[in-house]
């Protein structure tokens, strides 16, 4: 096999990482909210009902934001009925997901939990069944400082302080036919200018995203993103983008899946930038990717009106590992467009954190990778030359070994990420760096082994963990190693 060879240049720079790049989501479904973080009664919960086993590892994964209350859910949520004494709260049918919500969890619990786990609050306002006035509402009930009705109402609720949410989505995959009151592009662009205008008026600090296309599946992509944004470019600041990935049944095919995410976004940035030279407009627009993990769908199972049903918790092995660390490198190669992206989901549903009724909370496979492109790739983004071979997949042709590097200059490190999707053969490679002058390779950690399909679970946590290769002592400024057949490696150099 040809050797890979990667030029990385100081000064060839894409963009600066937003923080907000390395978010997450949490919505009312399963066991995500309910027994996922929040579970009266564990003996790891807090006085709040919220498992401390969950916030620390929520913690470790270095979450900026949290995207919340849905998701699917939203569309059909009254955010009134989770607020005020918890004896009073109603219980609802649930539609989006067949299930019985107790409304025993709301904002303002989700907004001491966001403050317990460290991250941000990245709202979501039903424009489904809901209104614009009731998303004004929930902005002012939020964060209006106090002397209105429903900021008093906050402020009786035992919260003085606004909650500052300055991150919010405007109703949630609008073009999906299974969403509770689906609205073709025309009606939905209208009425997100609407929702964006009072919000904006009440708040003129936030920032909104629009919904784009749920996937590249649906009929009306791309074009529904591009009347969507004629409609309300000059009131949004962010588009949103949703994809998921399951293995079909070609494991080449699923690791090549990140080549599917880059043409997404290369084509829904182009929409952006079509309707920008439409409107003659001086904005760029940005993208939140805000729903994106390996989900297999076609496993789902049909349940009838449970409270907490355990629904979407897929089992992650090391194949998705790799799988979504391709996802994730993708959207650091993107980082300047892509400012906002959320893994969904964050406990139980389809997560990198697993719990047990109970018992205890585990890391699954993807919940590494996340937590080392979370921790480490923050800083510049650099734009390598790599010359790699390929090999042909459903998505095109794509490198054999794929690559993402960031400078964190504040620290002085050069951070790269590699995947190595061949199957059989391990990929030498040369990492030229003589634009930072002498480095020392400080730390090589790898994720690989002989059984693509182990996982990890409640009996047996330690199945799937990323181990640490030796490295060579001393200043370089080219290195040369093997990357191990199927493997995804985090390599860190220190600039001398």
């Amino acid at each position: 096999m040809d050797k890979v060879k990667l030029y990385i240049e100081k000064d060839f720079t894409l963009a600066e990482v937003d923080d907000r790049l390395y978010s997450s989501f949490l919505e009312h479904l399963g066991r995500a909210i309910y027994e996922g973080i929040y579970e009266p009664g564990h003996p790891a919960a807090d006085q709040n009902g919220f498992r401390q086993d969950v916030l620390e590892l929520v913690r470790e994964l270095n979450v900026s934001h949290v995207r919340y209350p849905g998701g699917n859910f939203v569309s059909g949520y009254d955010w009134k009925d989770g607020i005020g004494p918890k004896e009073n709260r109603p219980t609802r049918l649930e539609l989006a997901w067949k299930s019985i919500e107790t409304n025993q969890f709301g904002i303002d619990e989700f907004y001491d939990w966001s403050k317990k786990a460290g991250t941000e609050i990245m709202g979501a306002v039903n424009l489904g069944t809901g209104t614009p006035k009731d998303a004004g509402e929930m902005l002012e009930y939020c964060n209006y400082p106090g002397g209105t009705y429903w900021s008093d109402l906050r402020i009786k609720n035992g919260h003085k302080d606004p909650y500052n949410i300055k991150l919010w989505c405007l109703g949630n995959e609008m073009d999906g036919e299974w969403q509770i009151c689906h609205l073709d592009a025309d009606d939905y662009g209208k009425k997100a200018v609407e929702a964006a205008k009072i919000m904006k008026w009440i708040d003129d600090s936030i920032e909104v995203v629009a919904c784009g296309s749920a996937t590249v599946l649906q009929k009306t992509y791309p074009e529904w993103d591009r009347v969507v944004l004629e409609h309300a470019y000059d009131h949004v600041d962010y588009l949103s983008m949703h994809r998921y990935y399951e293995n079909e049944g070609n494991d080449l095919d699923f690791l090549a899946s990140f080549i599917d995410m880059d043409d997404f976004i290369n084509t829904i940035t182009s929409t952006c930038d079509y309707v920008k030279a439409v409107k003659r407009s001086k904005k760029r627009m940005m993208i939140s990717f805000d729903e994106w993990n390996v989900w297999y769908q076609a496993k789902q199972e049909p349940h009838d009106w449970l409270h907490a049903p355990h629904i979407l918790e897929d089992q992650y092995s090391l194949l998705d590992a790799l799988v979504f660390a391709g996802l994730g490198m993708t959207l650091i190669n993107h980082a300047d467009r892509v400012k906002v992206a959320c893994l969904a989901q964050l406990v139980n549903v389809i997560a990198p954190i697993f719990t047990e009724k109970g018992g205890k909370a585990i890391r699954q496979s993807t919940f590494y990778p996340f937590k080392y492109l979370s921790t480490y790739g923050r800083g510049t983004v650099l734009k390598p030359v790599n010359t790699t071979p390929t090999v042909e997949t459903r998505y095109g042709d794509a490198p054999v070994v794929s690559t993402t590097a960031v400078y964190d200059q504040e620290n002085g490190m050069v951070n790269l990420f590699c995947l190595n999707i061949h199957q059989s053969e391990a990929m030498p490679v040369e990492i030229d760096l003589r634009s930072f002058g002498k480095l020392e390779m400080v730390e090589h950690m790898v994720m690989d082994g002989n059984n693509l399909m182990t996982f990890n679970s409640i009996a047996e946590d330690c199945n799937v963990v990323p181990r640490q290769e030796k490295t060579e002592p001393g200043e370089k400024d080219i290195f040369e190693l093997a990357l191990p057949k199927l493997s995804f490696h985090v390599i860190r150099f220190a600039v001398k």
